[in-house]
């Protein structure tokens, strides 16, 4: 009765019940590499919706690129992210400089694919270049808390800055007397709280690869050879 009585119904929206099936290269994981793996994941499906958010609210913005619906527009730069292939006009940049791009009053592309395929491409180099992560990957734990940061002036600059005219350069959250629209606030917030983790957990990390060694050492325990 009581073990019964403390049960706890199980929330059918909880991200760990549609976790990734087992695959053959999760086992040359370590348990922080499907950690890291995850996250990225989950940045990702952040910034997917995003693009889908920021194109209903800024429909404009998949017309210039010619594409025949919102949900043909989010399917290409979905797949020019997978691709790491730069979006339309910005063929040679990377990371912050497509960002920066992105959020400059005077662009005139696709200013939805320019700014999320930035965003994306800033959070991959930032991990090394790769989205799935193994025993012998080595990530910089500066590297990842750098696009944490970078994400944060992204969406303070999205959400401040203007065109000439002085309109927002795209409609985000909404803040009025009639609607309040914070959703895009906390994917961001979402996508710089992973971030965050991941970087300590790098600097967590190599801690105590030392403390490890130290204590082998204070032990006498001899290291493996073989």
């Amino acid at each position: 009765m009581i073990a019964g009585g403390c049960s706890t119904p199980q929330d059918p929206d909880w991200k760990g019940a549609n976790q990734e099936p087992m695959s053959g290269d999760q086992l040359i994981q370590t348990d922080f590499n499907r950690t890291v793996t995850l996250a990225m994941r989950d940045n990702l499906a952040s910034l997917y919706t995003l693009l889908d958010k920021l194109y209903r609210r800024n429909p404009n913005e998949w017309r210039k690129a010619g594409h025949a619906s919102r949900e043909a527009a989010v399917a290409d730069v979905r797949a020019l992210i997978e691709a790491r292939r730069p979006p339309k006009g910005l063929a040679g940049f990377h990371d912050i400089q497509i960002l920066s791009m992105a959020l400059d009053p005077d662009y005139q592309d696709d200013r939805v694919a320019a700014f999320i395929y930035g965003l994306a491409d800033t959070l991959i180099t930032a991990h090394g270049g790769k989205t799935r992560f193994y025993v012998l990957d080595v990530l910089d734990g500066q590297h990842v808390y750098n696009a944490a940061r970078n994400v944060e002036a992204a969406a303070w600059l999205l959400a401040s800055r203007r065109t000439a005219s002085g309109a927002p350069l795209l409609l985000a959250n909404e803040m009025s007397a009639t609607a309040t629209n914070l959703s895009f606030e906390r994917e961001f917030g979402a996508i710089i709280g992973r971030l965050d983790l991941v970087a300590n957990l790098l600097g967590e990390n190599m801690r105590r690869v030392g403390i490890n060694y130290a204590q082998g050492l204070l032990l006498f325990n001899f290291l493996p050879v073989r």
